[in-house]
């Protein structure tokens, strides 16, 4: 347990007033703090979370050693890339998920991270801890997880609007027409397949992707994807819908031409996973604001792939 002491930063609610005195307490976490009876304002414990707090008033919190229940730690391989005392950069193999959901209740990421990575918080929600974005399953590559509340509130908010950045590679069958583009459009839940995600005329969120051709030729191309917004599957449905899925998605492969014929020696061999690799990362360190990018070299498989694709000479160096 961890005792935070100070005086108020402000007046006003309790939640409120614990978040502003602690930034690194998100006001959610305040208030429930606050309903457990971890706080004390002047000596007293606030009844509610509206309860009224002066500035200045001396405020005692009590904060539990945070571990998500239920989640066990598992001695599982993983790729820590970077980590200090606000954040840990992962480089995420795939057929990993990142945290436990219906059908994969361990296993994953969040069960690595738990085993080795300390300080870790709960931030993020109970299945979730620091987990600030996701990558699917199959998809391979970077991604950044908060230690705790003020990292996890400030990368969120890099993420929400857009000054994070992350690249992409993607092995797509076909070869678009134009160099480079931008695809923009609403993504929900596919109408009659519930399994996937689509762009759809309205009720869904925003999706950006900026697209380039790096490489092309045998019926493939090597394209290079900015995201600009983080949806479910974005990627995988803006190429898709472009009608340049991507080598190895059956899910979104369906109405498609198969594999090219130099490809399928390939991918008999290989077990099949959607080509797409979360090569760029970018975003502010929450602490002191600097700048920080990694790089994480596409996996085996992945080179495997654009190399039988006869493009292995576009894969970055």
């Amino acid at each position: 347990m961890t005792v935070l002491r100070a005086p108020a930063a402000t007046s006003g609610r309790a939640d409120a007033v614990v978040a502003a005195t602690f930034p690194e307490l998100s006001r959610s976490r305040a208030a429930a703090l606050v309903k457990e009876g971890a706080v004390r304002v002047d000596g007293v414990v606030p009844r509610r979370v509206s309860d009224p707090v002066a500035a200045g008033a001396s405020v005692e919190v009590e904060v539990p050693d945070a571990r998500p229940a239920g989640v066990p730690a598992q001695d599982l391989e993983l790729s820590i890339v970077y980590q200090d005392d606000d954040v840990v950069v992962i480089d995420k193999a795939a057929g990993m998920v990142v945290h436990p959901s219906a059908g994969h209740e361990d296993g994953t990421l969040v069960n690595a991270l738990l085993h080795h990575v300390d300080g870790l918080s709960g931030v993020g929600g109970v299945e979730r801890p620091g987990i600030v974005h996701r990558l699917d399953r199959g998809t391979s590559g970077l991604l950044v997880v908060a230690k705790h509340d003020h990292a996890h509130r400030a990368l969120s908010a890099q993420f929400a609007d857009h000054s994070a950045g992350r690249t992409y590679l993607a092995l797509v069958l076909g070869v678009p027409r134009e160099r480079a583009g931008t695809v923009r459009s609403e993504i929900g839940r596919h109408p009659t397949d519930r399994v996937r995600m689509a762009s759809v005329a309205s009720g869904g969120r925003l999706a950006i992707t900026h697209w380039e051709t790096r490489s092309e030729g045998h019926g493939c191309a090597l394209v290079q994807c900015v995201l600009e917004t983080g949806r479910t599957h974005q990627i995988r449905v803006h190429l898709s819908e472009q009608g340049h899925p991507l080598v190895g998605d059956p899910l979104y492969r369906r109405k498609h031409p198969p594999c090219p014929t130099r490809l399928l020696a390939w991918h008999d061999e290989a077990r099949e996973r959607p080509q797409l690799h979360a090569w760029l990362l970018r975003f502010t360190h929450p602490r002191d604001g600097r700048p920080c990018a990694f790089e994480a070299p596409p996996p085996a498989d992945f080179v495997a792939a654009v190399t039988a694709a006869g493009l292995g000479d576009a894969l970055p160096a």
